[in-house]
């Protein structure tokens, strides 16, 4: 039986790939610290499960394919707070953020055209060009730099007669970045004179430290009409497994475009839409606990690492996750090691290896990311446990500079 070259291509998902040995690790009674996914363990809101428990209706029915009302307007609203005015046929509800970028790709691009991506990037955008016959063309951010964009000329040099768009991820998964609002506002000149979408993908807005400023690049407004906006409520509401997304834009026309598909696979379910309405009732409070949670612990993940002889890691500004450089020479294999054959008072530690978050074949063979989703106790413990493991492999490994 043949298989398409199409999924043949395709890579397993970095994040969660060692799954198989995390699970063998706790049958064998294990403790396993999560650092590989960014799963929240974050309440959420009580006003999602508000908005399940009101659900009376004594039919469960199709949703709009474009999305319920109550959702799409909870959604402006929310907006609004960012000083972004959307209207309603500029929105469309998505099954999570993974759908929209999904129905981005589709809408946009012919095969073999091409999207430039800043590398590291999320793992999954490669799979979703991969899935429309479209060709990830990377450009590199450096760790020592922090991951910010390189020069203009740099992103420049990788567009070609196939390039349909620019996409980043701001602030960034899996490096943390923030972009200033110069490095957005370079992206909004180059797609301006090259002609070219920018899909922005934005989840992760709620989540920047140090006291710094964030730019949508929907406050570019000589472009508006060029960005794609993603987003959902995963992360912001910790409601991952509600998968309530969005794709937006200024470009009624895209939007239009869009829709052909989303009928084609009828609505998005309907109960979490209307769970998903009711967060904009979500108390301001709640969002200013979480991000001081997630800035103590990303001081302590930074903390811990800086400690470590042999990691190159700066202090990431946004979102949850950080990659760090180590004195090793696979990333990989460690992160095997650390699930098959190490423990300390019986708990290890799961991580992602970051060369599934390059497209250049060899870059990031030896960094990990890591995600700072665990409370400060644990996160704390977490990081001592992959101290004391990579100590023990670099001496096995005859490379021990600890």
């Amino acid at each position: 039986m043949k298989f398409s070259n199409r999924i043949l291509s395709m890579q397993y998902s970095p994040i969660r790939k060692l799954a198989p040995y995390g699970d063998a690790a706790k049958k064998k009674g294990i403790h396993v610290y999560p650092l590989n996914i960014g799963q929240p363990d974050i309440e959420t809101p009580q006003q999602f499960m508000e908005g399940v428990a009101n659900y009376k209706d004594a039919v469960l029915k199709y949703a709009q394919s474009q999305g319920l009302d109550e959702t799409i307007e909870s959604f402006i609203k929310y907006y609004k707070e960012w000083k972004i005015d959307f209207e309603k046929d500029e929105l469309i509800i998505t099954n999570g953020g993974s759908e929209a970028i999904s129905l981005a790709l589709t809408t946009i691009c012919d095969v073999d055209d091409e999207i430039i991506i800043p590398e590291p990037f999320y793992t999954n955008y490669g799979g979703f060009a991969e899935a429309v016959g479209a060709k990830v063309v990377p450009f590199i951010t450096k760790a020592e730099e922090g991951f910010h964009l390189p020069t203009k000329e740099v992103i420049t040099s990788k567009i070609t007669n196939k390039t349909r768009a620019l996409m980043v991820s701001n602030p960034g998964n899996p490096t943390g970045v923030v972009y200033t609002e110069a490095e957005v506002r370079m992206l909004a000149d180059i797609c301006k004179e090259y002609d070219l979408f920018l899909i922005a993908d934005e989840v992760y807005r709620e989540f920047v430290y140090d006291g710094l400023k964030y730019t949508s690049a929907l406050y570019m407004k000589d472009i508006e009409d060029r960005v794609i906006l993603i987003d959902s409520i995963s992360k912001r509401y910790s409601a991952c497994g509600a998968r309530i997304g969005l794709v937006a834009s200024k470009n009624k026309e895209l939007i239009a475009q869009i829709m052909k598909i989303c009928q084609t696979r009828l609505c998005v379910p309907t109960i979490e839409q209307l769970a998903a309405a009711n967060l904009i009732n979500t108390p301001k409070e709640y969002f200013e606990k979480v991000l001081m949670e997630y800035e103590a612990r990303r001081n302590i993940l930074h903390e811990k690492l800086s400690k470590i002889p042999g990691v190159v890691c700066e202090k990431p500004t946004g979102a949850f996750y950080v990659v760090a450089k180590l004195p090793i020479k696979n990333g990989e294999d460690f992160a095997k090691w650390m699930l098959t054959d190490f423990s300390h008072n019986n708990k290890t530690v799961m991580f992602a290896p970051a060369e599934g978050f390059y497209a250049t074949e060899g870059l990031g063979v030896d960094e990990i990311r890591l995600s700072y989703c665990l409370n400060t106790e644990a996160l704390s413990d977490a990081m001592d446990v992959l101290a004391l493991g990579l100590e023990k492999y670099m001496e096995i490994q005859g490379t021990a500079q600890i």
